[in-house]
């Protein structure tokens, strides 16, 4: 697959996950009577990551995160010459996501987005259990790590083959499953900045904290899984190559 191919491929894979991941909080989970909770909006992120993961992983790998690009790249799966184009293709996916989400949502005259919000992530006064600025960068590296250490191993040429999606998809419910609570979930700068800049304010304050963790734990995941399962690194089984 050509650049282009491999960039439009993560445009649109980071798109469907903030749209049907935050599209969930927002327009399904706001109304209680729906009954899909916090186990709803988490199971909706899995499920964009698996669709995709089958749709497009034969053509991009199916990032639709720069602390999974960055991840596998500290894990030796990925050239560093595409991080960018990857980087870029992914937030200006989740950017657009977003903006056409506030645009449906908006459409609704019970929707406030001073109120409502739209599923941004945040610390303190903006975390959704008023969890503290440490508490948020901690759970945020740890998991985005194990995210990472879940990536690498699933689709390590020595893994069952055709498992990988469900492994990642099922990862990342779990993984919001533990952090809604606590930051709202990102683990994902790209998903973070398509609503902070819609929402501004104190989401797009705190937006830093959300490029920052995530990188951190993607690097040490992706290079903890390098030196402890370390035999020959084939490429990655979710490619289809």
């Amino acid at each position: 697959m050509n650049n282009m191919q491999k960039g439009v491929a993560e445009f649109i894979g980071t798109f469907w996950l903030v749209f049907g991941g935050c599209g969930s909080a927002v327009l399904a989970a706001a109304f209680p009577e729906l009954g899909i909770g916090f186990l709803g909006v988490a199971l909706a992120f899995g499920l964009t990551v698996v669709t995709m993961a089958y749709a497009i992983g034969h053509i991009s790998g199916c990032h639709l995160n720069p602390a999974v690009t960055v991840g596998l790249w500290a894990g030796g799966r990925f050239d560093a010459r595409d991080i960018p184009l990857y980087i870029i293709a992914q937030v200006l996916g989740a950017i657009v996501a977003a903006f056409l989400l506030f645009y449906i949502a908006s459409g609704s005259p019970n929707y406030d987005l001073a109120v409502n919000g739209l599923a941004a992530n945040g610390f303190g006064e903006g975390s959704p259990g008023r969890y503290d600025l440490w508490s948020g960068l901690i759970i945020e590296i740890v998991l985005t790590a194990f995210f990472l250490w879940i990536i690498m191993g699933s689709t390590d040429g020595r893994a069952p083959v055709g498992f990988a999606p469900l492994a990642i998809g099922l990862a990342l419910t779990l993984i919001h499953l533990i952090a809604i609570p606590v930051t709202n979930t990102s683990v994902n700068p790209a998903r973070s900045t398509g609503p902070a800049l819609v929402a501004g304010g104190l989401a797009l304050e705190q937006l830093w904290l959300f490029w920052i963790a995530p990188l951190i734990g993607g690097a040490v995941g992706g290079w903890l899984y390098r030196t402890v399962g370390a035999d020959s690194f084939p490429k990655p089984n979710i490619e289809g190559e």
